[in-house]
């Protein structure tokens, strides 16, 4: 695929965004985050070149390699993998734009002790498992909201900035979107979130119409 093709095939992406985008509310904004876990420096600078520029990465390691061998384009970087304790200083060597997975109050504590030690702080998003899946992390919704206001005062170091979670793992769209909605509901309960963090690949168009204002869009975005 030539620059120009990929290109096309970007703005059909986007224009897909946008139809869903407007079907939510005229005023809605959605930002786009290209997950490139599976994807090499110079395919991701393809797309950069296009005009994206959020990635998020899963794993820590992939996260400074990449963010090294790129450090010459500003790409706003994010972390969406689950973090492990014995990661998060190299974590914070990296320092994100963002930190989508903040799954537990044990790890905002945590996280807490060593940006305290560093004297820096660090945006994040706390994760809610609305459709209650035993495979994927996060808080569960009823406690979401108590969580969400007992790290915002006991972890000052961190600045959360709203919510993030995965939809149900389900052919069944009604279930999908009964997570999402789940979600936006407990978002809008949060005074000062900004971000409501929902939609992958498969599902970015209803995840969107529930209310989602970023989306994390992988396979999509690198045609693969």
């Amino acid at each position: 695929m030539t620059q120009e093709e990929y290109k096309i095939y970007i703005d059909n992406v986007i224009r897909r965004v946008e139809f869903a985008r407007v079907r939510f509310g005229e005023r809605h904004i959605v930002k786009i985050v290209a997950i490139s876990k599976y994807s090499t420096a110079k395919e991701i600078e393809k797309l950069y070149k296009i005009g994206q520029r959020a990635f998020g990465e899963n794993k820590v390691q992939d996260l400074k390699a990449k963010s090294s061998e790129l450090e010459e384009l500003p790409i706003e970087w994010h972390f969406v993998g689950n973090l492990q304790k014995n990661k998060i200083n190299n974590l914070l060597d990296i320092n994100p734009a963002l930190f989508h997975a903040l799954d537990s109050l044990d790890l905002a504590h945590e996280l807490q002790k060593k940006l305290e030690a560093r004297d820096m702080t660090l945006d994040a998003l706390l994760q809610i498992n609305s459709a209650k899946e035993e495979s994927k992390h996060g808080v569960i919704p009823e406690n979401a909201i108590e969580i969400y206001r007992q790290i915002e005062k006991e972890c000052p170091n961190i600045h959360l900035k709203g919510v993030m979670s995965i939809g149900a793992h389900s052919e069944d769209k009604a279930l999908i979107k009964k997570s999402f909605e789940t979600t936006y509901e407990i978002y809008k309960q949060l005074e000062g979130a900004t971000i409501c963090s929902m939609g992958m690949s498969g599902d970015f168009e209803l995840a969107i119409e529930c209310g989602s204002n970023m989306i994390r869009l992988g396979s999509i975005m690198f045609n693969k």
